[in-house]
């Protein structure tokens, strides 16, 4: 599954600091919208580069949220809601398949409506990120809670891997996917949005467990992706007792896994957020990417960040 940005973890959670009931993200003062997705945070997460652009898409004047939306405001940028009808679904799997079929050559299902769908949808929540100014859809990330997938029976993760060291996890388990971000909109502010928008949902609803899959290019055959998950240091990887199996893995004895590579600023982010990886990479044929396994505890992300993304 080819992510923009990719899904992030799964993370086992001492739930000791949400004992109270959680703080929200202080989005409703001037500025505060601005501040919380600087520039400077951006850079700091992605990289100088992946950030340029990132506080140029931003206003001043901060949106206020409200429930599932955030009320309009004057003259906000982005705006995070959540689908809560089917064409608002449609919207976010539109922009999918513009994203993983038109631009990155993934083998979908055809679709007369230029749509991304599978079985996951209908039990998924759907997180949209709009332009405020035309109300496109730019980016998206679906979560399914932990009833819905056991209603499912399974966890999209389960294709690619095996996951029976996580199993005592899954009733605190929110798996993410089919993230992406138009290709206007990557510089780093809309991303941030996403990660906002999934910290308030954690906290409202309590959940402690993120699971997802981080997707790295394969355009050079997979020597990039076994050289970067041969230079993870221990601390980037997740403990022996929460490691999964790919189902097809990539086959890192044949390819040139010595290369001098730096994460893509996707994965680069996550880790520094925190996160970990808990796989060896797996391929996907069909977006022809190797996906890796990842990992994040709310209660071990990195506290530099924890007030941007939980209000602490």
């Amino acid at each position: 599954m080819s992510d923009i940005p990719n899904p992030l973890g799964a993370f086992d959670v001492l739930y000791s600091r949400f004992e109270k009931k959680p703080k929200k993200l202080k989005l409703n003062k001037p500025g505060a919208f601005k501040k919380l997705f600087s520039k400077k945070l951006a850079k700091k997460l992605f990289g100088k580069a992946f950030a340029t652009r990132a506080r140029a898409e931003l206003t001043v004047q901060a949106p206020v949220v409200a429930d599932k939306t955030i009320a309009k405001a004057k003259r906000p940028a982005l705006q995070i809601t959540w689908a809560s009808n089917p064409q608002e679904i449609k919207e976010a799997q539109r922009l999918r398949y513009k994203v993983f079929a038109e631009e990155m050559g993934a083998n979908l299902p055809k679709n007369a409506e230029g749509l991304d769908i599978d079985d996951f949808d209908a039990y998924c929540d759907h997180l949209l990120i709009r332009d405020q100014e035309t109300l496109k859809v730019v980016g998206t990330y679906r979560v399914l809670p932990p009833h819905k997938a056991q209603e499912i029976g399974k966890l999209y993760s389960d294709s690619e891997f095996d996951l029976s060291r996580l199993d005592h996890l899954r009733p605190k388990m929110v798996e993410l996917g089919r993230s992406c971000v138009h290709k206007d909109y990557r510089s780093g502010a809309v991303i941030m949005a996403l990660w906002s928008g999934l910290a308030q949902y954690m906290q409202k609803h309590q959940y402690e467990i993120m699971l997802g899959c981080a997707s790295i290019p394969m355009g050079d055959g997979g020597h990039f992706a076994a050289s970067l998950y041969n230079s993870l240091s221990n601390d980037q990887m997740a403990p022996v007792e929460n490691h999964a199996f790919p189902r097809l893995a990539l086959p890192l004895d044949r390819l040139n896994g010595g290369l001098e590579v730096e994460p893509p600023p996707l994965i680069k982010g996550y880790l520094k957020l925190g996160a970990k990886i808990c796989s060896a990479p797996a391929w996907d044929p069909d977006f022809n990417t190797a996906d890796v396994l990842t990992m994040l505890r709310l209660s071990e992300i990195n506290p530099r960040y924890a007030k941007h993304f939980l209000g602490q």
